[in-house]
């Protein structure tokens, strides 16, 4: 006679005369099918719904919020030079649940990157939060303030990566957007968009005279850098962020 562990692999009893070789095979099999078993793999670049697969064992969820957009800058004199900060990164959030904890099925939020200011030394927005029901929760990073002209020295503070989101077995902080610095009238380029976990920072541009604008954030839930002016420039628009990211991996029976 034979008889199953709580989670199925097969073992014989003491009145059992299996031979060595088939008790082996049996418990390879078993293994092969309830302990290593089958992966699914849901990868989230939009909201929607996850449905659970059937004969779930563990269900693994890592959620990545969306970076922060980087404000714009205002028009300049011949004397005067702007920088605005990068964008903060999306916060990302990981957890391991048991089929029932996940649920027969969750809405599944992905974070859409923050919007650029528009030209002129307007905001950026904030990076949307992504979410796995009300199970795990990441926060997006901030958008960044704007850059106003000056003639003389200046720094606009960078912005925060995302953080405070809840649930989850572990999470990590977005990366903090680049001041947004001016010295003597020549923008310095520290304003480089903030990391996420799943993406690197965004460097900004190496010029400090003329106009260059910032870059979008890497994917996923990077934040953008920021754009600057040196002397004599019409206002510039910001970059957006990236968006964020929800990958929920079910291994199965």
């Amino acid at each position: 006679m034979t008889a199953n562990t709580s989670k199925g692999i097969t073992y014989p009893e003491n009145t059992d005369n299996t031979r060595l070789w088939e008790l082996m095979q049996t418990l390879a099999e078993t293994a092969d099918d309830i302990i290593i078993g089958n992966v699914d793999r849901q990868v989230f670049t939009a909201s929607g719904t996850w449905t659970r697969p059937a004969n779930a064992l563990l269900v693994r969820v890592q959620v990545q919020a969306g970076g922060g957009g980087s404000g714009g800058v205002a028009a300049t004199t011949g004397t005067q030079a702007a920088c605005a900060p990068g964008g903060g990164g999306g916060e990302y959030a990981e957890g391991w649940l048991t089929p029932s904890a996940a649920g027969a099925s969750q809405a599944v939020t992905v974070g859409a990157g923050g919007n650029g200011g528009t030209a002129g030394a307007n905001a950026g927005s904030s990076g949307g939060d992504s979410s796995f029901g009300t199970l795990i929760t990441a926060k997006g990073g901030d958008g960044s303030s704007g850059g106003t002209a000056t003639s003389s020295s200046a720094t606009i503070g960078g912005t925060t990566g995302g953080t405070g989101g809840t649930g989850g077995d572990w999470r990590i902080p977005g990366g903090d957007g680049g001041n947004g610095q001016v010295i003597t009238a020549v923008p310095v380029k520290f304003n480089n968009g903030g990391s996420s976990y799943l993406s690197n920072s965004r460097r900004a541009t190496g010029v400090t005279a003329g106009t260059t604008s910032g870059f979008t954030g890497n994917n996923y839930g990077g934040g953008a850098s920021g754009p600057s002016n040196g002397a004599t420039q019409s206002a510039v628009a910001g970059s957006p962020g990236a968006p964020g990211i929800v990958i929920v991996t079910t291994y199965t029976a």
